[in-house]
């Protein structure tokens, strides 16, 4: 860490945030296309958190 000057502290703040904000512009950009794509996805994620949670409780016992 000694080599680590403000000029890289700099780049890597700046760097973050272009990338955040890169990221949530084509994020916006394709969130027309997600609701076609991925409608039955939250009942998949739902039973996924179903099955693990069962995995812990059997695991306890």
């Amino acid at each position: 860490m000694d080599n680590i000057t403000s000029g890289h502290w700099i780049f890597a703040g700046l760097f973050a945030l272009v990338f955040v904000g890169v990221l949530v512009w084509s994020y916006r950009r394709d969130s027309s296309s997600h609701k076609p794509h991925y409608s039955g996805t939250i009942q998949i994620v739902l039973a996924l958190v179903v099955v693990l949670f069962l995995l812990f409780i059997f695991k306890r016992i």
